[in-house]
């Protein structure tokens, strides 16, 4: 084993440039930009660091760090252990640098070179970019901007749990463009991180050419210290100043801290070094050759990595849902009261939080209309705010949900949509976040369209594997909550803002892939699927049609996906004609889900007909909006006796 940091910058280049080559593609220039930077991270230690090191007294979680890190090593892991809470948590934000990221280990002893050489290939471990194939992956990466939230989440979790792990994020200058990574740097000194690390690969050159800044190091310093971080500025190829620079670590109290290495894309390679035109172009074999020749001899001794003090009194990370949960207080609700979904969502969340012991709360700073403000009243150390900052948000509960944590996540549904990127990143992690979307449809009234959740039915029905829930009633909403806090995986919970009546007793059971049929006899007509607002409009047109001698079943779809796809069909064999109705577009919503649900079926005779929203929504009344989009009581009666006089 040895640590010179020189010889072992050396190993990661050769490493990177090999495997590359051997690949045909990836990302070689960005990879030896920061190599540099990361080997001295991973390797590098500094015997007086401890003794070096200026801690307030005040701070004994940093005293704490600094005590663990006496042996003088900046990056802590147990590499035989890579579920060891204690372990340092590494993440590349600059996903497509994964021949580095893979390079590092290999120096490390964990990756051979024959398995270098399968980067890329259908079945590899090591794909284009970081994913959980590969096990020392903390989340998966490559949509650029997304890391330093995933970060903070880690960091903020250490906190909760008083571990002393830290958190590392390989920051490239092109992603610095993106507003996710300000987001996630404004959250991470209002909260006094000093657990946080970045590092910023400054090389000045992106995808198409020169960067924002290029290497103006001064700008992206200036800026993090304006968001209120500590910064370093070095020479991204100098052992010995990024040494120093690491050295800060602790002495960054209250602070996270970033390190900006002004570095050269494609350094120690004369004809890619600081060159256009080279992003993402992996050597041909012969300017491998010549690559390598310029490298000199390569020293395969491997690097000793330092594990950490097993003093954390974290528990062992299990990524899980449904080990928990039996204690759950439901409320009671009176029968002739009317509540809002939402309000049910606040009602049970610090029942699911004292039950759950691995559940955390996140909202985007508007808790006292989704209601998750009663876990900050009850349970204070389980309630993040996040601001208005959606992304960030996600990225933080993604951060959470790798430490073993239930992240809730809580906003107005439209907004939700913002965030799509992050929440479409987070399924390749297998992620456990329950989402949850409030004032959704044009029923929330007099707002607008802008605060409308039209899509999140069709954004969520998206994603691989996950679980869509749209509860109508209190009672459902409570029960629901509690069935995607055991559900392992994502899960998003659409709440509705206006009060409703409860429909369900305290003893009816609700659980993921079901539904209820609220109406039904032998003599039904038609059958109406519907579920939040228009369900209750759905139960209204069914007494009306009563009058009329007119039988129809009502379905509450309240599981919209994994769909209860058995009752949906033996509604439509036995009635003939199935109508949905919701509020949402008509894309990706529960028409688009049942009438594929449906498309199965051979039944010569089967009508199927969608109401929803079609029109500009507005402001206006709620009752005013739903007739005007025609997913009201009267529209329903009305395709109800469309579709029989056909």
């Amino acid at each position: 084993m040895q640590n010179n940091l020189e010889s072992l910058a050396k190993l990661v280049r050769y490493h990177s440039l090999v495997s590359t080559t051997a690949a045909g593609s990836g990302h070689p220039t960005s990879s030896l930009s920061a190599a540099d930077l990361m080997t001295v991270l991973m390797f590098g230690t500094s015997q007086n660091h401890a003794e070096e090191t200026a801690i307030t007294e005040s701070s004994a979680s940093a005293k704490a760090s600094a005590d663990r890190r006496g042996d003088g090593a900046f990056f802590h892991s147990d590499l035989d252990n890579h579920e060891n809470p204690n372990n340092d948590r590494l993440i590349f934000s600059k996903g497509h640098a994964s021949p580095l990221f893979y390079a590092l280990y290999a120096a490390a002893g964990k990756i051979t070179e024959d398995e270098l050489k399968t980067l890329r290939k259908f079945g590899s471990k090591l794909e284009g970019h970081p994913t959980l194939e590969f096990k020392y992956t903390e989340v998966p990466t490559g949509s650029l901007g997304q890391g330093l939230s995933v970060g903070l989440g880690m960091a903020l979790n250490a906190r909760l749990e008083k571990s002393t792990y830290k958190t590392f994020v390989l920051l490239g200058d092109s992603e610095m463009a993106e507003g996710s990574v300000w987001e996630a740097m404004a959250a991470a000194s209002h909260s006094n991180l000093s657990n946080l690390v970045a590092i910023l690969d400054c090389n000045r050159l992106g995808q198409r050419g020169e960067t924002m800044y290029g290497h103006h190091t001064e700008i992206y310093e200036a800026r993090a210290k304006a968001f209120g971080w500590e910064t370093v500025v070095v020479d991204g190829h100098n052992i010995s100043e990024i040494e120093k620079a690491y050295k800060l670590i602790s002495e960054s109290v209250n602070k996270p801290l970033m390190i900006i290495g002004k570095t050269l894309k494609g350094k120690g390679v004369s004809f890619i070094e600081d060159k256009e035109g080279k992003h993402g172009v992996a050597l041909k074999p012969d300017e491998l050759e010549k690559a390598l020749a310029e490298l000199g001899t390569i020293d395969k001794t491997v690097g000793m990595v330092a594990k950490p003090d097993n003093n954390s009194p974290q528990p062992p990370l299990i990524l899980r849902g449904g080990a928990e949960g039996g204690g759950v207080k439901f409320t009671d609700y009176p029968k002739d009261k009317p509540v809002s979904t939402r309000k049910a969502y606040g009602n049970i969340l610090p029942s699911i939080i004292e039950s759950f012991t691995n559940a955390v709360v996140l909202d985007a700073e508007v808790s006292n209309s989704t209601f998750a403000e009663t876990v900050k009243k009850t349970h204070p150390e389980k309630f993040f705010e996040m601001y208005i900052a959606e992304q960030n948000m996600v990225g933080a509960a993604l951060g959470f949900s790798r430490r073993g944590k239930i992240p809730f996540v809580s906003t107005f549904a439209a907004f939700l949509s913002r965030a799509f990127d992050q929440i479409r990143m987070s399924q390749y992690a297998k992620a456990n976040i329950k989402f949850v979307g409030s004032h959704a449809g044009v029923s929330i009234g007099e707002d607008g369209s802008s605060q409308m959740g039209l899509e999140e039915i069709a954004i969520f029905r998206t994603l691989l594997d996950s679980v869509v829930l749209y509860p109508s009633d209190a009672i459902s909403a409570e029960k629901l909550v509690h069935e995607a806090a055991k559900h392992q995986g994502n899960v998003y919970i659409q709440t509705t803002r206006k009060d409703t009546a409860i429909l369900y007793t305290p003893t009816d059971e609700f659980k993921i892939g079901g539904s209820r049929v609220l109406k039904s006899s032998s003599t039904d007509k038609a059958t109406v699927v519907a579920a939040g607002v228009t369900l209750h409009e759905a139960m209204a047109a069914y007494e009306e049609l009563q009058k009329e001698n007119i039988n129809i079943r009502v379905i509450d779809l309240y599981s919209i996906k994994p769909l209860d796809v058995a009752t949906l069909q033996k509604a439509a064999t036995e009635t003939k004609h199935l109508i949905t109705v919701e509020d949402h577009f008509v894309e990706g919503g529960i028409g688009e889900a049942v009438s594929f649900a449906l498309s199965a079926l051979t039944e010569p005779n089967l009508h199927f007909s969608n109401l929803a929203v079609r029109k500009m929504p507005k402001s206006g009344k709620p009752e005013e909006l739903l007739a005007f989009e025609e997913i009201d009581k009267k529209a329903i009666i009305r395709a109800v006796k469309q579709m029989l006089n056909k």
